[in-house]
């Protein structure tokens, strides 16, 4: 399972494509779109980005999928979201967004998850790996 370590370098990496290119590269990953997360350090209190894949998208809505490879903890940018959830979120050829996380209800997951591992089954692998319930995040425009 990769390292946190190992996921902060690929995130520096990735955003490092992203300038170097002029933003022409780097907006999808294993065929989907990207976006740039950035919530309220739960500990620091400082914003802190991540770049994550947005398998699915429904009614003005951006789901992400808290996974972190199938490892049994949460990733840090999840543990982030429950403590804060108001986040911006930046994606490409758009204008940044203050939205709003949540965990996906249990029928909201329930609905979604078979769209996600249908269209990428790497997700219902990860599932596989783990005893955790990945939680299926919601990006929600903020009101």
């Amino acid at each position: 399972m990769p390292s946190d370590g190992f996921l902060r370098t690929m995130n520096r990496l990735h955003r490092g494509l992203l300038k170097v290119s002029g933003g022409k590269l780097g907006w999808t990953a294993a065929r989907m779109p990207v976006l740039e997360l950035t919530a309220i350090g739960r500990r620091s209190g400082i914003p802190r980005s991540v770049m994550l894949t947005t398998p699915h998208q429904e009614d003005g809505r951006i789901v992400i999928v808290a996974s972190k490879g199938g490892e049994d903890t949460h990733p840090a940018w999840f543990l982030n979201l429950q403590a804060n959830p108001a986040v911006v979120v930046t994606m490409k050829d758009a204008p940044d967004r203050t939205m709003t996380a949540r965990v996906a209800s249990p029928e909201e997951r329930d609905r979604i998850w078979p769209v996600v591992t249908g269209k990428y089954a790497n997700y219902a692998g990860y599932q596989d790996k783990t005893d955790r319930m990945i939680p299926l995040v919601l990006l929600e425009p903020t009101p």
